[in-house]
């Protein structure tokens, strides 16, 4: 497709321009060490949660963030929960967990969006979503073991901070445009800026060395056919994303409406359930509803 130039639209790049401004974007900074402690104490057998409340004290923004989500509209308490040693309590290691991933990567990835005007915080709202609402996905089918479907979910649009630190101005010309809704944002991606944010956020996280599933999430969630031995694991973010999308739940940045027709016809459904009859795969997306009804209380808790 020929990009038609108007006096502020950036011009296309090269995938080798690309990548040598992609150079310089900084390095997802690893979990700093009041996290990293964190992990260690509640993966221990025996979970003290005096001491784990005392390393959540260490970071303010940590236990700000866990004050909001248990005193949030969706766990109902009717008094106010003032103190970190009784939202441990009420929350739990699963949501602890969760917490220690997501305060250090909004916080760090918050620095490289300050230039662009966009709706961050319903785009961490998505991003969070997504990653809440992939466990679930992954849940209904089989049993999940450990955070990788958490952290797939919740990295799966890298490449559109990635962008909006990198190429500015591009970043802003897709946006105008993506506004719209009459088009795909990837379309769009690839047309302003020569790259989608699929690819453009797997650049990136291979190049900082990251894992494959994080590499795989960003580059495939609308392809989780393409991922390889990774796929079922893509498909429950494809799911998860095309779900948060249907229901208007945070902003992901393509405002291209998504149909319930849609949402049931994800290639995501065939890789998860290939074998499944309806009466099975009926139940696995019933199971969804309920997730989808609490999140936004979860979410306005946690962003």
């Amino acid at each position: 497709m020929i990009q038609v130039l108007t006096p502020s639209t950036p011009a296309r790049l090269s995938l080798e321009k690309i990548e040598a401004q992609l150079a310089q974007c900084p390095s997802l900074p690893s979990l700093n060490s009041i996290n990293q402690a964190l992990q260690e104490l509640l993966s221990v057998e025996q979970r003290y949660s005096a001491q784990i409340s005392e390393v959540i004290r260490r970071d303010p923004s940590l236990t700000a963030r866990l004050l909001r989500l248990v005193n949030s509209v969706y766990y109902g308490l009717s008094n106010p929960v003032n103190s970190v040693e009784e939202a441990v309590f009420y929350l739990g290691m699963r949501q602890i967990r969760q917490l220690t991933m997501v305060t250090p990567i909004i916080e760090d990835f918050q620095k490289l969006t300050q230039q662009c005007s966009f709706p961050w915080r319903e785009f961490w709202q998505h991003s969070i979503g997504c990653a809440i609402l992939t466990r679930e996905v992954a849940t209904a089918i089989s049993t999940a073991t450990d955070e990788s479907d958490y952290v797939a979910g919740l990295v799966h649009d890298v490449g559109k901070i990635v962008m909006a630190w990198s190429f500015p101005n591009h970043f802003a010309e897709i946006h105008r445009q993506a506004l719209e809704g009459t088009r795909d944002l990837c379309e769009i991606e690839n047309e302003i800026l020569g790259l989608d944010h699929a690819e453009l956020g797997a650049l990136y996280l291979e190049r900082h060395r990251l894992p494959e599933i994080m590499i795989q999430s960003a580059r495939c969630h609308h392809h989780p056919e393409q991922a390889g031995p990774l796929a079922p694991l893509v498909a429950a973010v494809q799911i998860a994303d095309l779900l948060l999308r249907r229901e208007n739940i945070g902003c992901s940045g393509n405002y291209l409406p998504v149909t319930s027709d849609q949402c049931l016809a994800a290639t995501g459904w065939r890789i998860l359930l290939p074998d499944a009859h309806d009466a099975e795969q009926a139940i696995a997306k019933a199971s969804l509803h309920h997730s989808l009804e609490r999140l936004p209380h979860v979410l306005e808790g946690l962003v």
